[in-house]
């Protein structure tokens, strides 16, 4: 029992030490999650010789099927015809799988999906959600954040998409939610 005690005690601390770690990177500049699509890995070393990690860039053939979801989408094709379309084009989804609709379109509360990735408008979002484990079934639950707590930073160089074109987008969610 006493053995178990620590170990919880031991998780709880690693977590926190970890998620102090990945604020510290991305308040340095650099990216502390997955790499979304319409972007890459950037490898290179340091003048000691060390991976530099976390730093991304515009994977330029993405970009260019980012901007036709934001522009079809903003002409009021619907996120299920945008990804039949993508599909049909033969054009690999996120991971190389066949697009979704749900890919595309995501949640709005959530901030997932294409259409929602406040990256693709130069503004990296950190640190708005968490999971835990709902007691009753066990499972990881995702629990939104205060937008007090969030950590955005600015970064034009990973820009795709115009305002113009993210506010479009954003009408059209609201005349859709209406």
């Amino acid at each position: 029992g006493l053995k178990g005690t620590m170990n919880a005690l031991f998780l709880k601390d690693l977590a926190k030490k970890t998620h102090r770690g990945l604020r510290g990177r991305v308040e340095k500049g650099f990216s502390a999650g997955a790499i979304g699509y319409g972007y890459r890995m950037v490898r290179r070393l340091t003048s000691e010789g060390e991976l530099v990690r976390g730093e991304r860039e515009i994977d330029p053939v993405q970009a260019l099927i980012v901007e036709r979801i934001f522009a079809e989408f903003g002409a009021g094709k619907s996120p299920r015809a945008i990804a039949c379309d993508l599909n049909a084009d033969g054009i690999a989804g996120p991971a190389g799988k066949p697009w979704r609709d749900t890919s595309i379109r995501g949640d709005v509360r959530r901030g997932t999906g294409i259409l929602n990735n406040q990256l693709y408008v130069g503004v990296r979002a950190w640190n708005h959600k968490h999971c835990v484990k709902d007691p009753s079934t066990g499972k990881e639950v995702t629990r939104h954040k205060p937008e007090s707590e969030w950590i955005r930073n600015a970064v034009p160089e990973l820009r795709i998409v115009s305002d113009a074109l993210w506010e479009a987008v954003k009408r059209q969610q609201r005349a859709l939610a209406e």
